[in-house]
């Protein structure tokens, strides 16, 4: 308790008897005022955790938009426009790009997911699934036949963990005049596989074709293989 002059002095109670005053000194009087306080009659309306937590929650988030606008011209209307001019920017490169692509040397990417199967094997396997409409399994079948043939072939060396792409590459240079299918067949590959977009029946009939043209196709002998038929 404060008094005139800057001193603090006992607190001072009236004794309820009216006889004798009480002295209490301010930490003890501290203490009882807080004891009392304490009591559950005092907190019955007050918010319970979850409460106080997104209390908090949003007071950081006013305080980061506060400290945002002072620094950009136009207050908060200017965060907003940046805020949904970015938003924006994201949604367009994410419908341009579709899902990210994974990189080609990751574990996974590899062309064969399944057991080794030849080229027959996988075009059977695509014909049932075009048959059924499943143009995207369709898709990865006949261009797991393509790379399989190839490698029957000799005109590529059985290695795992090929990727489509490279598959394309390396074929291509074996077979100049189908370089650019190839490279387009991969991309489709990738697309349905890692890319999350679908496929439909005439990328799938473009890649059939493809397949039937390259059984057909003599490799070019200054660019082939070594030990690749003629």
């Amino acid at each position: 308790m404060t008094v005139p002059g800057g001193t603090t002095a006992p607190l001072t109670l009236q004794r309820a008897d009216g006889d004798v005053p009480v002295d209490i000194s301010r930490i003890p009087a501290r203490e009882a005022a807080e004891r009392e306080l304490s009591e559950p009659m005092y907190h019955q309306n007050d918010p319970n955790l979850l409460q106080r937590g997104l209390d908090r929650f949003w007071e950081w988030v006013d305080g980061l938009f506060s400290a945002a606008s002072g620094a950009t011209p136009g207050g908060v209307v200017g965060v907003v426009a940046i805020i949904l001019v970015v938003i924006a920017l994201v949604a367009a490169l994410w419908w341009r790009l579709g899902t990210p692509h994974r990189s080609p040397a990751t574990a996974g990417d590899s062309l064969f997911a399944d057991g080794p199967r030849t080229a027959d094997e996988h075009r059977a396997a695509a014909a049932r699934h075009a048959t059924a409409g499943h143009w995207n399994q369709a898709v990865q079948e006949r261009m797991r036949a393509i790379v399989r043939s190839l490698e029957e072939r000799v005109l590529l060396d059985p290695r795992p963990g090929r990727t489509a792409d490279e598959a394309a590459a390396e074929a291509g240079r074996s077979l100049p005049s189908h370089a650019d299918d190839l490279r387009l067949a991969a991309r489709a590959f990738d697309d349905v596989t890692y890319g999350g977009r679908t496929a439909d029946e005439p990328a799938y009939r473009r890649i059939e074709e493809l397949d039937t043209a390259l059984q057909r196709t003599r490799p070019a002998l200054d660019t082939a293989s070594p030990g690749a038929p003629s």
